[in-house]
């Protein structure tokens, strides 16, 4: 059986009937990850060496837009495990490896600082060496899998080097970590993403992710790559099941004194075909930015940066286009619209923004510092 098979068992027993519930009770889909965990799915993109599946981003993309379809709350938990997991692979222990690979061991990235917010890779919180240990102390905005990982990979100032960042591997059961509040968010409700905050965490000085000062080529270089195309996917995947709902809907609804179906209306019509072209104009970004990765092409920074905005901007119209075709039934959560109309709304908000990456990709093409 392969992975993709594996994962369609998973979302057909366990993801797709725990998605409304998912959503509607905000609860942490528990079940779904410990079945993607046994599968061996939670160690894709972890080394054979290690137990993992020894597989990539692209295969990473096809996971996330698989789940996405039926529960984006789901397939946000795993983008975020999988950006994690790259950090861990290439820089964190060998015995953490090993228990990703294995499925037993859920991670996540905590790097949205209160005082930075969306410019990531500037965190205002801190790191004092004190022997062989290391303080931490800072409060994250938001934090996928919050009280639910069993690690977060964050960030601090660096502790005594020059630079913008330092990563740690934080043990989630360390004192010292706490959740200020529970987010009572519009959409992506199960994902389990709220504000943390570390006061006087302890951690070995050893849980440093790579050179003190080092974060920010690591979150520029190795993970936004991996999030900006996880994260697309996600809203790709979305985009396919509102699409797939309201052409149901359209298709199957009659207006009885016309004697004709709602797609019958060329208005409607030519909504779904916006939709179409949207998402299918997404997709075919979202691969070519695999492909500017995978050949080492020297537009792929660029194609990095266009494919979360894309794709985010793309799912907030073709969710409102699913909304307005649907009319009021849309507003009915058991025609299937709405709840990603809702989720589709975080990705744009996501850090970095849609709004700084037009910034961002500006300045690119006028051969400006990005970061600058």
């Amino acid at each position: 059986m392969t992975y993709l098979q594996t994962l369609d068992a998973i979302v057909t027993r366990t993801i797709a009937p725990a998605a409304i519930a998912t959503d509607r009770d905000s609860a942490f889909p528990r079940a779904a990850i410990t079945a993607l965990g046994e599968a061996g799915l939670l160690g894709l993109v972890s080394a054979k060496e290690m137990g993992g599946l020894g597989l990539g981003l692209p295969e990473a993309a096809q996971v996330v837009e698989r789940i996405a379809k039926v529960c984006p709350s789901t397939a946000m938990v795993v983008t975020m495990h999988f950006c994690g997991t790259t950090v861990i692979e290439k820089l964190g222990s060998e015995a953490t490896r090993r228990e990703i690979a294995a499925g037993r061991h859920l991670t996540t990235l905590a790097w949205s600082d209160t005082g930075s917010r969306s410019h990531f890779w500037a965190p205002c919180g801190t790191a004092k060496l004190e022997g062989a240990e290391a303080v931490l102390d800072g409060s994250k905005t938001m934090v996928t899998s919050a009280g639910e990982a069993d690690s977060y990979v964050w960030s601090t100032q660096p502790a005594a080097a020059e630079g913008a960042s330092t990563l740690w591997q934080v043990d989630s059961k360390l004192a010292g970590l706490s959740e200020p509040k529970f987010f009572d968010g519009m959409g992506l409700r199960g994902n389990r993403s709220s504000p943390m905050l570390a006061k006087s965490l302890s951690v070995p000085a050893s849980a440093m992710l790579g050179t003190d000062g080092g974060g920010f080529d690591i979150m520029i270089g190795t993970v936004l790559p991996v999030f900006a195309t996880l994260i697309a996917s996600c809203s790709v995947g979305l985009m396919e099941a509102s699409l797939e709902a309201s052409i149901a809907h359209v298709s199957g609804s009659k207006l009885e004194h016309l004697g004709s179906a709602l797609a019958e209306l060329p208005t409607i019509r030519a909504y779904i075909a916006r939709g179409r072209i949207r998402a299918d104009m997404a997709r075919t970004l979202r691969d070519d930015t695999l492909a500017a990765m995978a050949a080492g092409r020297p537009d792929t920074m660029l194609r990095v940066m266009e494919v979360k905005v894309a794709c985010a901007e793309s799912a907030l119209e073709v969710t409102d286009i699913a909304m307005r075709v649907c009319g009021g039934a849309a507003f009915r959560k058991d025609v299937g619209v709405e709840r990603f109309f809702r989720d589709a709304r975080a990705a744009s908000i996501m850090a970095p923004t849609s709004d700084v990456l037009y910034d961002f990709i500006g300045k690119a093409v006028c051969s400006m510092p990005v970061f600058g």
